[in-house]
């Protein structure tokens, strides 16, 4: 069993990763803290609740709120493709009796602050706590300037974020959540801590089509199936109009995935950097993932090949 704490801007494919993470016997989440990103921090913690809310659980992972603004840019959120609560709008649905269809977890947010809860964890389980960034940065980053000595203790760090070899979506070259905190991010990919990237090279190969997840949840109609319809219609039609299809890539699930589902994710060694200064590539995350120009002095592994339909079907599996 992995001991892992998940750093979150929730988010629609946020909502995915988390619900595996608490599905998988692998994993024990010990912690999930938020951070700004899809929406502002506050908006971010109520989505989580949310989210948690979908589940029928005994005992809740610890919770704690984060940073509310990336450590040098303003802040640039994602409601045009979540929806306006980041969630796909679905703090707005209803029951026929007026109350809500997907109602807040019975849990409490701790009084820590999302920082100082990554410390806690990461000196609770010395050289065994790995993170799951499914957000910007932010937080990891903040946490190491604030305590490097426990933050080197941990076994690893897992990231959603960057493109290498593909376009970006934000800008041409810069994938969201790098392109929201740039700064943090190469603190993080600088600091020494072995890590491990899902970029969007990989992220793309996973296409969730309307129709699958549809037929998914005729086919389960549970909880956790139907409120994954409701979440994601604002997502799926930004999609339809903006990418090409109606379904969505459900991006924030493959660091999960990676550590569930080994065997289905290939990775090189490469040496990461982030261009924060540039006015065309600002958040662009730099590498050379040629197998013939491996670097000496590796900084991450880059994740550059997923069995997609492999994944998928365990991960329908899973959230029945």
């Amino acid at each position: 069993m992995q001991r892992i704490l998940i750093d979150t801007d929730p988010g629609v494919d946020d909502a995915f990763a988390i619900l595996l993470a608490l599905r998988s016997p692998e994993l024990h989440v010990e912690a999930i803290t938020t951070v700004c990103g899809n929406t502002p921090v506050v908006q971010a913690t109520q989505n989580l609740l949310t989210i948690l809310g979908v589940l029928d659980l005994d005992q809740f992972p610890v919770i704690a709120q984060g940073e509310a603004q990336p450590l040098v840019k303003p802040l640039v959120t994602a409601a045009h493709v979540h929806g306006e609560d980041g969630l796909g709008n679905t703090s707005q649905l209803r029951t026929a009796n007026g109350s809500l269809l997907y109602p807040p977890a019975n849990t409490e947010v701790s009084s820590m602050a999302g920082v100082d809860l990554i410390l806690e964890m990461a000196a609770r389980y010395p050289d065994e706590l790995v993170i799951v960034t499914l957000g910007p940065l932010t937080n990891i980053a903040k946490a190491i300037r604030k305590d490097a000595p426990k933050m080197r203790r941990l076994r690893k760090i897992v990231v959603m974020g960057g493109v290498f070899e593909e376009y970006g979506n934000v800008t041409t070259t810069a994938e969201f959540n790098i392109f929201v905190d740039p700064h943090a991010a190469d603190e993080v990919f600088q600091f020494g801590v072995p890590v491990h990237i899902a970029p969007l090279d990989a992220t793309h190969q996973v296409i969730l089509t309307g129709e699958r997840l549809h037929a998914e949840v005729d086919k389960r109609d549970s909880p956790i199936s139907r409120f994954l319809k409701d979440s994601t219609q604002a997502c799926m039609e930004f999609y339809r109009q903006h990418v090409g299809f109606w379904g969505l890539h459900i991006h924030d699930a493959l660091p999960i995935g990676m550590l569930t589902y080994p065997d289905y994710f290939k990775s090189v060694d490469a040496y990461v950097q982030v261009e924060t200064e540039g006015t065309l590539t600002n958040g662009m995350t730099v590498a050379d993932l040629r197998r013939e120009r491996q670097p000496f002095n590796p900084n991450a592994q880059v994740c550059v090949k997923v069995t997609a339909e492999a994944f998928l079907d365990d991960f329908f599996e899973r959230l029945q």
